[in-house]
């Protein structure tokens, strides 16, 4: 068995498609589907069941695909510590994420292991979880930072120790901006510029859109936004109030407007997320082993 054939299998497992998995690897579909059969033939059983859309694993395919995920695990670690030896680590590391105060702590790694291998560089997409995810997919980032709650069945993830507080964003000289919190009879009859995704109902933010209850048809959303700079923006020409998380917007002294907490309370998680069976260059592959380091050694 080769392990380029393994991570082939992976893919596979990973897309759910011969179809997709050759898009993800740039090969032609009937070359996988020629690798795949060789597998099955040097190994002496049939692995995938394969329909009219997608493809299932056998049990002797699922028995191959823990294998195959400790083999290739073992080599990549084996390639990166080699790789450290020789301090020849470079290349690039593409990361999504949406708009979070705690990209900090994400940041803090980017530039420990940047300093240590000055050849690798960084590539930031900024943008909500529908197009992070997207991208994602069609493998053009190698990781994503998505604010909960989102469908992780797809992926490995690090649970970030921070939360991310949502609120909203006035002028400081409304009414509104005298309460300490804002209620959700607060937002009824004003009007809110929402997140792209808060505006639809049945978005990957409907654990948020739980805080409205059977009121978020009645809210009065006159503006949308992917990204919170434009929001605020309309939010200081008096076009509304935006719904945010904390820290994102400029609500210093000097500024002229400010943020007030939703009550009850509601905050956000987040998750570092990469596509299962991913397979990383050497760089993203030690990224990603700074980040476990850091993350899952903090209580």
């Amino acid at each position: 068995m080769e392990v380029r054939v393994l991570k082939y299998f992976l893919a596979v497992t990973r897309e759910g498609s011969i179809t997709g998995a050759a898009a993800s690897l740039h090969l032609t579909q009937p070359t996988l589907t020629r690798q795949l059969q060789g597998l099955e033939k040097e190994l002496g059983q049939k692995l995938l069941t394969r329909g009219k859309y997608r493809v299932t694993l056998t049990p002797e395919g699922m028995m191959l695909r823990k294998r195959a995920e400790e083999i290739v695990d073992l080599v990549e670690k084996t390639e990166a510590e080699f790789n450290s030896i020789t301090d020849i680590i470079s290349g690039d590391i593409y990361i999504g994420c949406g708009e979070t105060d705690s990209m900090k702590g994400v940041a803090e790694v980017m530039k420990g292991l940047q300093a240590e291998y000055p050849g690798i560089k960084f590539h930031i997409y900024s943008g909500n979880a529908e197009d992070v995810i997207e991208k994602l997919d069609k493998g053009l980032l190698d990781f994503g930072v998505l604010i909960q709650p989102i469908d992780l069945s797809k992926y490995d993830y690090i649970t970030l120790p921070d939360k991310d507080v949502w609120g909203v964003v006035m002028p400081k000289n409304c009414p509104l901006a005298r309460k300490n919190v804002v209620e959700l009879n607060d937002l009824i009859n004003v009007p809110l510029i929402a997140s792209r995704q808060m505006s639809k109902k049945y978005s990957a933010d409907s654990g948020f859109l739980d805080w409205f209850g059977d009121k978020f048809d009645n809210l009065n959303i006159t503006a949308t936004y992917n990204l919170i700079y434009n929001a605020v923006i309309m939010v200081e020409a008096g076009m509304g109030y935006a719904v945010t998380l904390d820290k994102l917007a400029n609500t210093s002294k000097e500024s002229s407007i400010c943020f007030k907490p939703l009550s009850p309370r509601l905050e956000s998680g987040l998750d570092i997320v990469w596509k299962k069976y991913q397979v990383f260059s050497p760089a993203a592959k030690l990224f990603l082993n700074r980040l476990q380091d850091k993350f899952r050694a903090e209580p």
